[in-house]
């Protein structure tokens, strides 16, 4: 008895002792729930038997502990997903790149170390496919005594765009990694949750949000799909855009967005209509060519109080064709950061460096023992810069802490290996095969990196919505076609570019974007398709740490999970 009393005091002094030190708790104990949709019922992981997960709220600046507990079957990481974690890549995250995954019946106290994001992010899951319920959302207010640099809405509203399968998601995974083609499609998609109406057996199943006319509506729109951009609208109503990925923006009004996974957007709604109830939906931008998706449309309804009418609207928010690249393009591209007085941004003028990288869907040849349904009897798989990475044993944050050889190589090259027209109709297939291995790019503390991300169509060209760890970005330059060193720079903007942590790279286009290397550490880049991830576009930026104390990775926390 007197062991579990001085257990509690020593948990109990070491709450007090983060409390004092300014730090909130969250609690967040991963485990089995059992939910019913399109007529099944399976257990999916949850955290703290809800989905969506919890939301997390708080300040500009502010830091908080989450203990997270895995009481599921399989292992588990949590990423905070763009929040920059200032020197503090221990808690990121992703597996086998900050930290080697929480087993079943262990714990892992993660501190989150928000700085100058303000706006909407999300928490998921960053081990196999489970975010695809394992994830959430993270509100950031002002600092106290400031406001935001729109007027102040009446209500925030998280709208969470997910995915569903009937199917077990690891079964899903399992069965397309073994297949070595394209992974089966979502069976619907969902609205915080719920996948609306116009699925079977989920008239009950959908997400209905109150308004009062004339009042303002913030809704904080997250994609936590796996696996599709969507657009997204809200019927007879208009959306202003006034942030991106927690930074403020240029007010940006249309009738409807386009998000990618891994991308967030404050957007403005004025329930300025006639007293009624509207659909709210989200469907797939896709323009791949021969690549199968979930074409279907989730829904949710905006009733007005007082309201007394028909409950089930009549009409769908007007969306251009799935595969509209013109008006996906044009919207993503016009949103710019806000760049006032009061919110200045410090847009990089001089680089120090410059990467070039391809982004490409790719094939490997077909061995005896394997089942192989990519094209032409191949197995899918994906790289940068002709690289298809593979996860090392124990997680590279480690290797490179403790000077760990031989876990990961220092060779992912600046530019690409293999020169010819990217994105020509026909590429040889000699071109399309990468090569498989660990390899990192060291950068150095403060340097100023310009990364440009070439689009290919190599096996398949179509979309890649690319997300950096550790840094917000600017975009400040976009295009189709090849990435043209001496001509492209000379349009860039430098002046209000979007800020980003997650950016679509257009189908047979380029992304260049900048940001300064003052986050030492080990941070992830990849594509947030989680099919993508899974056949290899991925790297890893090692900056590099400084000679001051405050320029280097702190200490890893006594509770890392162990491999």
């Amino acid at each position: 008895m007197w062991i579990l009393k001085f257990v509690f005091i020593i948990l109990l002094a070491n709450s007090l002792r983060l409390e004092a030190a300014g730090f909130r708790r969250y609690s967040f104990v991963v485990k089995e729930s059992s939910y019913k949709k399109l007529c099944e019922t399976k257990n999916i992981l949850t955290v703290n038997g809800k989905f969506p997960g919890p939301t997390i709220e708080v300040h500009k600046g502010e830091t908080i502990v989450v203990d997270v507990y895995n009481k599921g079957k399989y292992n588990i990481s949590i990423h905070w997903h763009g929040v920059k974690q200032p020197r503090n890549p221990w808690t990121d995250g992703p597996e086998y790149i900050t930290q080697c995954p929480i087993k079943p019946g262990n714990k892992f106290s993660q501190k989150v170390i928000f700085s100058d994001e303000v706006g909407t992010l999300w928490w998921h899951a960053h081990s196999d496919w489970s975010r695809a319920t394992v994830h959430g959302a993270i509100i950031i207010y002002p600092m106290p005594g400031t406001s935001y640099p729109f007027p102040k809405p009446q209500a925030d509203v998280p709208i969470i765009i997910g995915e569903w399968w009937k199917e077990d998601i690891l079964k899903v995974l399992d069965e397309f990694v073994g297949s070595g083609g394209q992974p089966k499609d979502s069976d619907a998609y969902t609205i915080n949750g719920k996948p609306g109406n116009l699925y079977p057996c989920s008239k009950r199943d959908t997400f209905k949000l109150k308004v009062k006319q004339g009042n303002t509506y913030l809704l904080r729109i997250i994609n936590a799909a796996l696996n599709e951009i969507h657009f997204f609208g809200v019927a007879k109503h208009n959306l202003t855009v006034v942030g991106v990925d927690a930074s403020y923006t240029k007010p940006l009004t249309r009738d409807y967005i386009v998000i990618s996974p891994g991308q967030t957007m404050d957007c403005l709604l004025q329930a300025n209509q006639e007293p009624g109830s509207y659909y709210m939906a989200a469907t797939a931008y896709v323009n791949g060519i021969g690549i199968s998706f979930d074409n279907t449309t989730t829904t949710a309804i905006l009733k007005y109080k007082r309201y007394f009418g028909q409950s089930t609207p009549t009409s769908l928010p007007t969306f251009p064709s799935y595969n509209d690249t013109s008006a996906a393009t044009n919207f993503s591209f016009s949103l710019r950061s806000l760049n006032s007085r009061l919110y200045p941004i410090s847009v990089p003028s001089k680089i120090t460096k410059r990467i070039i990288s391809t982004v490409s869907v790719n094939v490997f040849p077909c061995l005896k023992y394997q089942t192989c349904e990519g094209p032409n009897g191949t197995r899918l798989a994906a790289s940068m810069n002709n690289i298809s990475f593979v996860n090392p044993s124990i997680d590279i944050l480690e290797a490179y802490f403790y000077q760990v050889n031989g876990v990961f190589g220092k060779s992912f090259p600046s530019f690409p290996p293999l020169v010819f027209n990217y994105t020509a109709d026909v590429i040889p297939l000699e071109l399309e095969i990468p090569t498989k291995g660990t390899q990192v790019k060291v950068i150095e503390f403060n340097s100023v990196m310009e990364v440009v991300f070439q689009g290919t169509n190599q096996v398949a060209g179509l979309d890649h919505p690319m997300h950096l760890h550790g840094f917000s970005f600017y975009v400040v330059g976009w295009g189709f076609g090849n990435f043209d060193e001496a001509k492209d720079p000379l349009d860039y903007n430098l002046i209000d570019p979007q800020r980003r942590s997650t950016i679509i790279v257009p189908k047979n286009g380029w992304v260049a974007i900048r940001f300064k290397a003052d986050n030492p550490g080990v941070w992830f880049l990849h594509c947030h398709y989680e099919r993508h991830l899974t056949w290899g576009m991925e790297t890893v930026f090692i900056v590099n740490s400084g000679k001051l104390r405050t320029e280097r990775v702190i200490p890893p926390p006594p509770d890392m999970p162990p491999c």
